[in-house]
């Protein structure tokens, strides 16, 4: 019996062998490089991705600037615009109104074509206070909307 057989730590099969611990190192720093170049290869990505939005966005701010510009430009055109239709009001606005009432279409109301709905002649108001209505039998119950006065067809409507 040798002395590596009493202590099973020098036998070679323990956990703090230094072929192992040296082994296991060896694992951790594969496993590091590797996560290493992939971050790189990200940032890479990433860098890229960044040059690429400054470069849209400094784009989108150059169109930001001629629209600007072409808003400012129209409005100061919209300004002289208006500015010029208030002047030539002021200096026809008469002579229009003139002509216009000069070339009037008028036409008398019993000359007026009542063929189109929108354009039918409507018959007079009747217009009585209440008890009158009352007294000349107009009210009652409505059973029927479309007749004026009680739904008697019987009864003639009164003329005014």
């Amino acid at each position: 019996m040798t002395i590596t057989d009493l202590i099973p730590a020098l036998k070679g099969r323990g956990r703090r062998r230094a072929v192992d611990e040296v082994e296991r190192l060896r694992e951790n720093e594969i496993a590091l490089l590797t996560n290493l170049h992939a971050a790189g290869d990200e940032i890479a990505l990433l860098q890229q991705d960044l040059a690429d939005a400054r470069g849209k966005q400094a784009e989108a701010e150059l169109i930001v600037v001629a629209q600007q510009a072409d808003i400012d430009e129209l409005t100061a055109e919209r300004d002289v615009l208006a500015e010029e239709v208030t002047a030539l009001k002021r200096r026809f606005g008469p002579e229009l109104a003139a002509e216009a009432n000069a070339n009037a279409v008028t036409v008398p109301s019993w000359v007026r074509d009542t063929s189109d709905p929108a354009d039918q002649a409507t018959g007079p108001i009747d217009v009585r206070p209440l008890w009158a209505a009352r007294d000349a039998g107009l009210l009652g119950p409505v059973t029927n909307p479309g007749r004026i006065g009680p739904d008697d067809d019987t009864q003639p409507i009164p003329a005014i």
